[in-house]
């Protein structure tokens, strides 16, 4: 999804003879997470990554599922998900099905005596509070509160988080993560139309080449499962690389929100999308125009999408007793809108100050006990009050 870009040193042309100062052979390797049939990147390394010097026991992760099928409103308190001191132990699947799985986490310590590699999906990770750097073989990215960090599956990563009070919210997506077709030219430039444009993509900076010998310990997460895998080589030995196929940030609040004379439908704020999915970004932005506009949005029918809202700051005219990192679940097959006296309080508002982050799946998703852990029983009556 990225455009081209290149780091460190590289060879003139690919796929021949890179040697060192000592005239040993760099060790090439193509990253692309769809075969060679989409975007890649070339890796040059010290050392081959393929070293393994032991193996330890693997051991799930995979969500438990306490509920298959359902048809209600849920409401999940996000930041009740308790904080925990370990990146991978903190990580809480809440709603899951084949296509992604949403993950809430709160990790109090960085990443020092392991990496991390998602075998099994691409990564979106929303940062709601806490800033730090994202380390990777492509170098460095810094982060803050309001960035989408998307890493692409198989990427190598540590993350150093500058304190510890940290919330995530996070999307595993089994499918590569896209921009939307729509925003993109045929020869994939970002078009006038779109909300975003190169510019606000931050690519890795600072590569810096670890080549070190020791013992350097990977957990692999692959079907539900962790796999932890040391190596001889640090991973971060690439002495450079070029490609369209690496992590990268993207603000929130260079969301450029799309607005009209009346009420613009969820599919304008839309930022990424996958297999079976969309995210959109709801920003602050100003309401509709028209003398007699509605600013509230109409009531709706799910009937082929579950919609999923995570409340990130702001007020919310349509909803009742929002809080910081509330999740919202409106599940395809029932309609749904804003609450009793919404739409009357609208009439007349001239802006919203609302940050948001939207999911819609177009297959149902599953409830985990985790979810269980932290609903709001009460939401389903809130529009009865």
């Amino acid at each position: 999804m990225p455009h081209y870009y290149k780091l460190g040193q590289i060879p003139h042309k690919r796929h021949t003879q890179f040697r060192k100062p000592d005239g040993a052979l760099y060790s090439e390797q193509l990253f692309s997470t769809e075969g060679f049939s989409s975007n890649s990147s070339l890796l040059y390394h010290c050392h081959p990554p393929t070293e393994i010097v032991k193996v330890d026991e693997p051991y799930s992760v995979a969500p438990k599922v306490a509920e298959e099928k359902m048809l209600k409103h849920r409401s999940f308190q996000g930041f009740d998900i308790k904080a925990a001191d370990d990146f991978l132990e903190s990580r809480k699947a809440v709603l899951v099905n084949s296509d992604l799985h949403i993950v809430l986490a709160a990790p109090r310590k960085s990443m020092t005596d392991y990496f991390y590699k998602n075998a099994d999906g691409d990564e979106m990770i929303f940062v709601h509070e806490g800033s730090g750097v994202l380390k990777t073989q492509y170098g460095q990215l810094e982060f803050g509160y309001g960035d989408y960090l998307v890493i692409p599956r198989g990427t190598i990563y540590q993350i150093t988080f500058a304190t510890e009070n940290n919330r995530l919210f996070i999307v595993e997506s089994f499918s590569p993560l896209r921009y939307p077709k729509r925003y993109l030219s045929n020869y994939g430039q970002l078009l006038e139309h779109a909300p975003f444009c190169e510019r606000d993509i931050r690519q890795p900076q600072h590569l810096e080449t670890f080549d070190e010998e020791g013992d350097f310990l990977i957990r692999i997460k692959k079907k539900g499962v962790i796999y932890p895998i040391h190596y001889k080589h640090h991973p971060f030995d690439v002495i450079g690389w070029d490609g369209c196929e690496y992590p990268f940030a993207f603000s929130i609040h260079d969301f450029e929100p799309i607005t009209g004379r009346v009420h613009q439908p969820p599919p304008v704020h839309q930022t990424f999308e996958g297999n079976n999915f969309v995210v959109c970004s709801f920003c602050p932005r100003l309401f509709d125009y028209h003398p007699q506009a509605v600013p509230a949005p109409y009531n709706h029918s799910n009937i082929d999408s579950d919609e999923v809202l995570y409340y990130v700051d702001g007020d919310f005219m349509s909803r009742k007793h929002v809080t910081r990192g509330m999740i919202t679940l409106h599940p395809a097959g029932i309609p749904h809108g804003p609450h009793p006296g919404a739409v009357e309080k609208s009439l007349g508002a001239k802006e919203t100050k609302e940050l948001a982050v939207m999911v819609d799946t177009f297959h149902p998703l599953q409830i985990t006990e985790a979810a269980l852990g932290i609903e709001d029983g009460s939401y389903v009556m809130s529009w009865a009050e």
